[in-house]
């Protein structure tokens, strides 16, 4: 039996409510804690395999849960609130949370289960499965951490053919009053992206704000030992862990990005630069994912930002859209669609991941940055991931469920509800044009456009065919080509259809042939 550092609190004979607490659900202000009784109610939670191998799940991506799960439990005892735990080495875990849960019903014998919805909906079935079986009532509670409830999203996109990003931010916006000066938005308008676009020009980036990163405490330490033993054949490495996994230090996380790096978070927010992976970003998004920070706390710190005079409109007004509108928004789409979402590809895409999408070993350079940062660190910015890692996998035509396990395995702020409609909708467009108007695709000048990577690659972005073609140049046209009839219906895709008009059939056969011995190469 491994002891925990300190103490819980005695079980309650009798047990009232056994409350369910999650990996990504690591906030004392939890619905699920609401009323709870300390002399009758008792904290169950679980640190279990299968949610580290149901995908292959990167060393770094275990580490920063397993962590943050111990920590939050130091926090739970410190309150005096009785604690059933489980920790992933002790022996007789049974592997899975149903089997876990099943097990601390049996010996507790709670008169009904409490939870807060949880972010995947494969386990709330599971642990649905588990309350019937045991005829107990599971009280499912909103996760009161987001701005809206599924319900509200659910109503709103009620009656509509398509439901955008940009009204349901509008909506929330007003509804919350954020960045509002009445009924109008503060600046005259609701979105300044166009002003969010800038790259860093020939010099790079100068005199960046270090990122936020913590020594691993002895908690933290024990669980990178864990997972280099349990988890060794898994991909990525822990020795530069350093992620917040306390409410404390994300909290210092979050203020460390208001004050240094906010500023020109939006100038520079679409930008990249080779061996350069925190930048200007807050890197927030994995505590805000395991509920260490209140999104309306985030929310809150940059518009003050904005208000005192610290950092322009435009870099606030696109920070909060990320947190208030993205964030909310794909939540909605997650559980208005599932679970027939997960299976959803609308350009009947087939191939499988490259090997390398594990290992970082290519030679195109702006992949092997971010795949080799993201294996070392968990993290890649949103550029990174949309249009580099994204974009190539959908150019090759690749599986959308493959490129989505890939993501949910790799990153540490990755939780279903979120990364699936990031990565099957807006990435890969295998939802047919649900969440994004167009697929989002690009030739390899917009990353020459967008970062240092070209300059060093032995590919050239402006050409198609030939020993230095791109193969982001070459793809893209071929995924124009072969995809034509259905992108025809798009009129956002007109542009691009007209330049690929231009293209005789010389050029077509040249280009398609390219991208097949290419395609054979990497699959």
């Amino acid at each position: 039996m491994v002891e925990p550092l300190s103490p819980s609190p005695e079980l309650p004979t009798k047990v009232r409510h056994l409350v369910i607490v999650l990996g990504d659900q690591l906030n004392l202000e939890s619905s699920a804690l609401q009323g709870f009784d300390a002399k009758k109610d008792v904290v169950w939670m679980a640190e279990v395999a299968e949610e580290s191998t149901h995908v292959w799940s990167a060393k770094q991506r275990i580490a920063v849960f397993l962590s943050a799960m111990r920590h939050f439990a130091e926090s739970l005892r410190e309150l005096g609130l009785p604690l059933d735990y489980t920790r992933l080495d002790e022996p007789g875990n049974a592997g899975t949370l149903a089997l876990e849960l099943s097990k601390a019903i049996t010996l507790l014998q709670p008169n009904a289960l409490v939870m807060s919805a949880p972010g995947d909906w494969r386990v709330l079935q599971s642990l649905r499965a588990v309350s019937k079986a045991h005829a107990l009532t599971l009280d499912l509670r909103d996760d009161t951490h987001f701005f809206s409830t599924v319900r509200e999203f659910a109503s709103y996109a009620q009656g509509k053919k398509q439901v955008r990003l940009e009204y349901w931010y509008r909506e929330l916006r007003r509804k919350h009053d954020i960045l509002m000066e009445g009924k109008a938005p503060v600046g005259g308008q609701w979105n300044f992206d166009a002003d969010n676009r800038e790259a860093f020009g020939k010099a790079g980036p100068q005199n960046v704000p270090p990122p936020s990163r913590f020594a691993p405490d002895s908690i933290t330490q024990e669980v990178i030992a864990l997972v280099e033993t349990r988890f060794t054949n898994h991909p990525g490495s822990v020795s530069s862990f350093a992620w917040p996994v306390t409410r404390t230090q994300a909290l210092v996380a979050l203020h460390t990005f208001i004050s240094q790096r906010l500023p020109l978070f939006g100038k520079y927010e679409d930008a990249m630069w080779a061996g350069e992976a925190w930048l200007y970003h807050s890197h927030l998004s994995c505590a805000l994912n395991l509920k260490l920070l209140n999104p309306r706390e985030v929310v809150q710190a940059a518009v003050d930002a904005y208000s005192n005079g610290h950092a322009p409109l435009a870099a606030v007004e696109g920070f909060v859209r990320q947190i208030l509108g993205w964030r909310e928004y794909v939540r909605g789409i997650y559980w208005l669609h599932m679970p027939d979402y997960l299976e959803r590809n609308a350009l009947n895409a087939q191939a499988a991941l490259p090997a390398w999408y594990w290992t970082g070993k290519t030679d195109m350079a702006c992949l092997e940055d971010a795949i080799t940062q993201t294996l070392e660190h968990g993290y890649a910015h949103h550029i990174q991931r949309l249009m580099v890692t994204g974009l190539y996998a959908l150019l090759l035509g690749v599986k959308p469920q493959a490129v989505h396990a890939w993501y949910l395995s790799v990153y540490v702020d990755a939780v279903e509800w979120v990364e699936l409609p990031n990565t099957l909708g807006m990435s890969q467009f295998g939802d047919g044009g649900l969440m994004a108007s167009k697929p989002y695709v690009a030739s390899g000048k917009y990353i020459q456009r967008m970062s240092n990577h070209c300059a060093a690659c032995k590919y050239d972005p402006a050409q198609s065919t030939g020993p230095r073609a791109c193969p982001f140049t070459t793809l893209y046209w071929d995924f124009l080509m072969r995809h034509e009839d259905h992108l025809k219906q798009n009129p956002r895709m007109a542009m691009q259809l007209k330049n690929l008009g231009r293209l005789d059939a010389a050029a077509r056969q040249s280009i398609a042939a390219h991208a097949t011995a290419h395609r054979k190469a990497q699959l």
